[in-house]
């Protein structure tokens, strides 16, 4: 969690679904020494999901299942309502509350390839809207949100969207132009890091490790070295070098994974991430 995370208490926050990624930023807003205006009020689909917050001091749930009206009634009083829904239904879901927003609430997205306008355009006057691009990391605290203010949110919207994200971690305050590449870098990113993990562990297995060594060396090293890489004042580059002695073992492997070119096979990755955001955006 960010340092600079308490400045200011966070207003009453609503959160319109409470999946992989609402379920993130709940844990951060509930974490201890976070200042927000309790209750928090939530949305789930099913009646069972919503009776996981029976008891909960500072969570008051509501079902859609079985209330009609629940997004409503989550969000009235709130002065900031995150909407933690699918792509599809975010303009649907803010048409649905509009009316029972919070003169001058802020209405935050965290869905991919849905521009702001298209949300500001279901939503009364005076409410501000600030996309919104976390990561999975979110879940324990080492999360990177990259966050923008559309034409309707001003400095103080996005610095109280700010506060909210750093609960989880860092934040980048972007154009809105840029996120969807920070949703190809660090949104996406965590994949491309597991898949090379998936790669090195399999090769780990054809050298004759059995899976629980295997996991362990790669997983290991992939923890230690990014901690490494946090703590250390080095640019990825030196880090590298680092390890690799002239005319080494890792010299060698090294020069066989830069003969394919990696440069380019991450531009050609980020910008198929990109393409498909555009892609989103445009309703295909």
């Amino acid at each position: 969690m960010s340092n600079s995370t308490q400045s200011a208490a966070l207003p009453r926050t609503a959160m319109i679904g409470v999946g992989s990624m609402g379920g993130a930023i709940l844990a951060g807003l509930r974490a201890p020494g976070v200042e927000i205006e309790l209750p928090i009020a939530v949305t789930a689909r099913s009646v069972s999901s919503a009776a996981a917050f029976e008891g909960a001091d500072d969570v008051v749930a509501y079902a859609g299942e079985s209330d009609p009206d629940a997004n409503r009634h989550a969000v009235r009083g709130a002065g900031l309502v995150i909407l933690a829904v699918k792509p599809w239904t975010v303009a649907e879901a803010a048409r649905g509350i509009a009316d029972a927003l919070e003169p001058g609430a802020i209405v935050v997205s965290v869905a991919a390839g849905v521009p702001s306008r298209a949300i500001e355009a279901e939503l009364p006057e005076g409410v501000a809207v600030v996309r919104a691009m976390p990561n999975t990391p979110s879940h324990i605290g080492r999360g990177v949100t990259g966050i923008a203010g559309g034409a309707s949110a001003g400095e103080e919207a996005v610095a109280t969207v700010r506060r909210l994200f750093e609960t989880v971690g860092e934040v980048l305050v972007v154009r809105e132009d840029q996120i969807n590449d920070v949703a190809a870098v660090s949104g996406s990113g965590p994949a491309y890091v597991y898949l090379y993990a998936e790669h090195m562990i399999a090769a780990a297995r054809r050298l004759g490790f059995d899976a629980d060594q295997a996991r362990l060396l790669v997983q290991q090293t992939i923890a230690g070295a990014a901690e490494l890489m946090v703590r250390s004042d080095d640019e990825p580059e030196q880090l590298r070098r680092n390890v690799t002695s002239p005319k080494g073992t890792t010299e060698r492997a090294v020069e066989v994974l830069q003969a394919a070119d990696w440069g380019d096979l991450f531009d050609r990755a980020l910008a198929a991430n990109v393409r498909r955001s555009e892609e989103l955006e445009r309703g295909e």
